[in-house]
């Protein structure tokens, strides 16, 4: 069972995710090149997370991430298929006790856009960082062994908050 466990902000977490975007993009050499964004709350300055580094890719072809699975494998990444987003590819590692994420899309697919706006949106607007960190820390309170419900606790706020990064982004 994943325990739901929301953590103060790591100032480590952008060079773990360094650190693992490099051995991500060796691992793949000569099969698939990936641009690697860091993404998610783990991403975002003072925004209190779950410890799991967000990975985001983009590469040229599906085919190329898929002939790049065995790879990734022994990096320890376990594939998911789609995992509910068509056109994704995602990945995770460490099993329940999970430590990374990795969402790799076709260059130009518009999910690619919508997590680096609601990156961006975040690391720009505090006041919304500490509003998404409290109702974080609530839903880990209230449901600290049922991960399902503490998504759908958050579903409305980045739902909202993705909107408004998107509109800030086509603003800009």
């Amino acid at each position: 069972m994943r325990k739901v466990e929301v953590v103060p902000y790591d100032p480590s977490w952008p060079e773990q995710f360094r650190e693992e975007a490099e051995a991500i993009r060796q691992a793949c050499a000569g099969i698939v090149s990936l641009r690697l964004h860091h993404i998610g709350s783990t991403s975002v300055p003072g925004l209190a997370a779950k410890p799991i580094l967000d990975l985001l890719g983009e590469a040229e072809s599906l085919e190329g991430i898929d002939a790049a699975e065995e790879r990734l494998a022994a990096l320890g990444y376990e594939a998911r298929g789609e995992n509910g987003i068509p056109g994704r590819r995602f990945f995770q590692k460490g099993g329940d006790a999970r430590s990374h994420h990795l969402h790799l899309f076709r260059c130009g697919d518009a999910n690619v856009l919508r997590h680096l706006a609601f990156r961006d949106y975040l690391c720009a607007c505090p006041e919304v960082v500490r509003a998404y960190g409290q109702l974080k820390k609530r839903l880990a309170e209230r449901f600290p062994a049922d991960i399902e419900k503490y998504i759908a606790g958050k579903q409305e706020f980045v739902k909202q908050t993705e909107r408004k990064a998107l509109q800030w982004i086509k603003d800009r």
